[in-house]
């Protein structure tokens, strides 16, 4: 990303802004914090970033600074609006995430399809359906509702959460929403408590430092089996979060309106991103 030096104040905004819609994007489940940064320009500065810290912030400084204020802006008020949802209806709120989540499952595929689809990509699909979803079994028949969230199992939400930051595509949320996390982890950021944010900050931090510089890699080498292994996690995971239960015919309404509604904001938002990728 280049400097726009005669208008210092205006790029400065625009960071802000961009900051604050990743940062958004970031705890709103269907939404990956890695594609928005692809598409503001923002993924090739951050990965080198994680890769080189010194050398990259000396940099880079003058465009993270004003887009890490933005972000935390984003992040602070998504997390209190979805706090307020799950507060109002869990099942209700879970039929929109499930929407924002399946809204882009169509331009999944047609990223993962730019290389060609071949028989180790298939592969790839099918197993990461497999395994995640034999693994979210296996939590379930341990009762996920026997996690009490402590310490501990925020940073497992970091660690978690650390992948859809530098895997494009990948939406971590389904996962913590299935082990009943999500909530009081936003919950938890929306109050800032730091007994919950400090942790996440933990895990993250873990998995950024650990695997960036192996996500990159396998992103570059062999692109299509990687996104192609995404569309079968993210899947699986949203398949096993689908309230089954309403209290009445009407939640059961409600819950599939706001499902096409999230559905639909999903593939607008995939189209806006589009759009921005033709005009970058």
């Amino acid at each position: 990303m280049k400097e726009k030096k005669p208008v210092p104040i205006a790029e400065w905004i625009l960071l802000v802004i961009k900051g604050i819609v990743v940062g958004a994007g970031a705890i709103i489940p269907g939404v990956s914090g890695g594609v928005l940064c692809v598409v503001f320009g923002i993924y090739q500065p951050m990965m080198a970033l994680l890769a080189h810290p010194i050398k990259s912030f000396k940099t880079y400084y003058k465009i993270f600074i004003p887009f890490i204020i933005g972000w935390l802006a984003g992040f602070l008020l998504i997390a209190k609006l979805v706090e307020m949802l799950f507060a109002a209806s869990a099942s209700i709120a879970i039929a929109l995430f499930v929407g924002l989540i399946a809204g882009t499952l169509p331009s999944l595929f047609k990223e993962a399809g730019k290389f060609g689809t071949d028989n180790k990509s298939r592969i790839g699909f099918t197993l990461g359906l497999f395994l995640m979803f034999t693994l979210l079994l296996l939590l379930d028949n341990q009762s996920s509702s026997s996690i009490t969230p402590n310490i501990w199992w925020f940073a497992f939400s970091g660690l978690i959460w650390g992948f859809s930051l530098i895997v494009p595509g990948l939406s971590s949320s389904s996962i913590l929403i299935f082990m009943g996390l999500y909530q009081p982890m936003t919950s938890g950021i929306a109050a800032l408590d730091m007994a919950v944010i400090l942790p996440l900050i933990a895990g993250l931090a873990v998995t950024v430092l650990l695997f960036a510089r192996l996500v990159n890699h396998l992103f570059e080498k062999h692109h299509s089996i990687m996104h192609h292994t995404i569309i079968g996690i993210v899947i699986a995971s949203t398949l096993l979060i689908i309230p089954t239960e309403y209290p009445n015919w009407w939640s059961l309404v409600i819950s599939v309106v706001c499902f096409a509604a999230g559905f639909a904001a999903s593939v607008f938002m995939n189209k806006l991103d589009k759009n921005s990728e033709k005009t970058a």
